[in-house]
């Protein structure tokens, strides 16, 4: 038989369709989360805890009102841990969040006024306003023209200038001699376009919220992979089914891409975490229906610490070690 007659199996990862979160190590939870909701203006969709390890860590989510796909950034505060991450390559680098076009003079001002230095590039025919938040974790905010989703209503920027989004999730890698046919094969995902040393792919239906950005930096030294203060840990994009979710993990372990875990149920959605050529750690994430307001309605949406009701019974104890939150 030739091999022009043997039949190759598209790859199940064609269902991702874009980012689901990005999942970032901070340090203390008031400051992060003063800066996630009265400087992004973002709104707290969910307060829970870390669901590994023995010690209590918060887990924030925020987002739009409803927190959902690809308007979520999440933190682990890790101060009373005291691990810290190293920036590197080989890592998660940074993340860029959509704006609309006209609003791009509002947030730099903005970002000065709260006490960041805000530098100004341009790739892909975009304006990035490139800052690092208190935690260090580097961010941008880039105009978008038509971005369809819709931004958090009633808190501290107008709603005709807020975030609508993530654009595009950064990794830092030495180089693509991999990691290319990693997104196109097992990723499910397309490679649109470079500039300088950044290569661009995008996933689903395209365009922002769907860009996974490489820079490839081959001198630069090695970055963590723990979760620590001060880095992202990972990068997480939307599969629809449970069903899906499970015949990427089966395809991306044919690849040979074995470090790849057991499905995961976080409470709101499940996932399956992977160690990416370029070191990167990939989730893909299947949100549950009802997702976040399976524990909590609307109305009070992000404002009770949900935890397991062992956890709850000494919560007293759990928040000396945590600390409280306000707000």
């Amino acid at each position: 038989m030739s091999n022009s007659s043997i039949q190759i199996p598209e790859s199940p990862a064609v269902a991702l369709a874009g980012h689901h979160h990005i999942t970032i190590g901070v340090r203390n939870p008031q400051e992060d989360f003063d800066f996630h909701t009265k400087v992004l203006g973002l709104k707290c969709v969910k307060r829970t805890l870390f669901y590994d390890g023995a010690t209590p860590v918060y887990h924030f989510y925020y987002g739009n009102d409803h927190g959902d796909e690809s308007t979520l950034l999440t933190t682990f505060p890790l101060e009373h841990v005291g691990v810290e991450a190293v920036e590197g390559v080989g890592q998660c680098s940074n993340v860029t969040l959509s704006i609309p076009m006209h609003a791009l003079d509002y947030w730099k001002n903005r970002i000065k006024e709260h006490g960041m230095d805000v530098t100004e590039k341009e790739y892909f025919g975009e304006t990035h306003l490139e800052f690092r938040s208190p935690h260090g974790i580097r961010l941008a905010m880039v105009g978008v023209e038509d971005d369809g989703r819709m931004p958090r209503s009633g808190g501290p920027v107008p709603r005709e200038l807020m975030i609508r989004g993530t654009h595009s999730a950064g990794v830092s890698t030495r180089d693509m001699d991999f990691m290319g046919n990693f997104m196109e094969v097992a990723w499910g995902s397309r490679k649109v376009g470079e500039d300088g040393n950044v290569v661009r792919y995008e996933m689903g239906d395209g365009g922002t919220g769907t860009y996974t950005d490489f820079f490839i930096e081959p001198s630069r030294p090695s970055g963590s992979w723990h979760v620590g203060q001060g880095a992202i840990h990972h990068h997480a994009f939307t599969v629809p089914t449970r069903e899906a979710q499970d015949k990427i993990k089966f395809f991306i372990e044919g690849m040979g891409f074995t470090d790849c875990s057991e499905a995961k149920d976080r409470g709101y959605f499940d996932s399956i975490y992977v160690r990416t050529p370029s070191g990167a750690l990939f989730e893909a994430c299947c949100s549950h229906d009802p997702s976040f307001q399976c524990d909590e309605p609307y109305e009070s949406l992000g404002t009770k610490l949900m935890m397991s009701p062992q956890v709850e019974q000494n919560i007293e104890e759990t928040l000396a070690i945590i600390g409280k939150v306000e707000g």
